[in-house]
């Protein structure tokens, strides 16, 4: 795809989350930037827990791949996987194999969508309601992933409209925020975060059923991942703007995932972070043995508690 091209190239000249601001940031080296955090924050303590008193939740997003044949292949490999119990697990399958899905997968899995149109079904050619998906037994929904945002051209405002109607119709929703490379670069991050969630808490009146999932765009499919430091700066930053912003409970409540490029390798160093509190996994969740991996990744966090 040429936008995940353009970004890849233009990776190795990362400069860090922001330019000034009260995390300092060490020189670039390969793939990662070390951060020191707010010591006033964190610093102090000498364990690390989850900072929000969610279950874990780990999410697998199969975009568009699979066929009939490759999908009955992975969900034969979930049902035989071994998978620790306190983790809140869900897979989106392409939306015309929600159904095989659905009726050949363990219950111990949920299923999402990938998208919903905006209100009640009607004269929308192509697009999929809340009340059908419901129908065949679908409960999540992913809105706002950055391919949605920077390939189809949906705004914040569209995809909060979006999850209004979604949570109206008790479909659950895993909400996407992330900022470009050049975002990035340009000390961008927060600003962009914090507006895409002030879309979605314009539009949100119950948290209840709500997962934010932080992917930063530079890090979707291109395998470079964010490293765990930057990855907590920004979940905690989230967290913090939900508890200005929205409430302590809803702050607390909330999970906040990370998704770009996590994987079967990486996936316990991120877990063992304080306020992350699971994944939403691409290509690693067509794999049914490293996605249980990601999965099982909770057991770092209770290791690391």
């Amino acid at each position: 795809m040429a936008a995940a091209a353009t970004v890849a190239s233009q990776l190795p000249h990362f400069a860090g989350l922001r330019r000034a601001g009260p995390a300092k940031i060490e020189p670039f080296s390969h793939a990662a930037v070390h951060f020191r955090l707010d010591q006033s924050r964190r610093a102090s303590r000498a364990v690390v827990a989850m900072a929000g008193s969610g279950k874990f939740f780990v999410g697998g997003n199969w975009k568009c791949n699979g066929s009939k044949e490759s999908i009955s292949k992975l969900v034969s490999d979930l049902n035989s996987s071994t998978l620790e119990s306190d983790v809140d697990v869900v897979v989106a399958p392409p939306f015309i194999y929600i159904e095989q899905v659905k009726n050949s997968l363990t219950d111990r899995i949920e299923v999402s969508a990938q998208n919903v149109w905006i209100g009640k079904g009607g004269a929308f050619t192509g697009e999929i309601s809340a009340e059908q998906l419901l129908d065949i037994g679908c409960k999540w929904v992913i809105l706002g992933h950055s391919e949605r945002r920077h390939i189809i051209g949906e705004d914040d405002q569209f995809i909060g409209k979006k999850a209004a109607y979604a949570l109206s119709q008790n479909l659950k929703l895993i909400a996407c925020i992330g900022e470009l490379l050049e975002e990035r670069e340009a000390g961008k991050t927060f600003d962009v975060c914090f507006k895409q969630m002030k879309a979605f808490a314009d539009s949100i009146t119950n948290w209840q059923d709500v997962v934010i999932a932080y992917e930063p765009v530079w890090a979707i499919g291109t395998g470079k991942v964010a490293s765990p430091q930057q990855a907590q700066e920004v979940h905690a930053a989230v967290r913090d703007w939900l508890k200005t912003n929205v409430s302590p409970e809803v702050a607390s409540a909330t999970r906040i995932i990370y998704g770009g490029s996590v994987n079967g390798g990486n996936c316990a160093e991120l877990a063992k972070q304080e306020d992350i509190d699971g994944f939403l996994v691409g290509g690693a969740s067509l794999k049914g043995p490293e996605f249980a991996t990601i999965v099982n990744s909770v057991t770092s966090k209770k290791v690391a508690v």
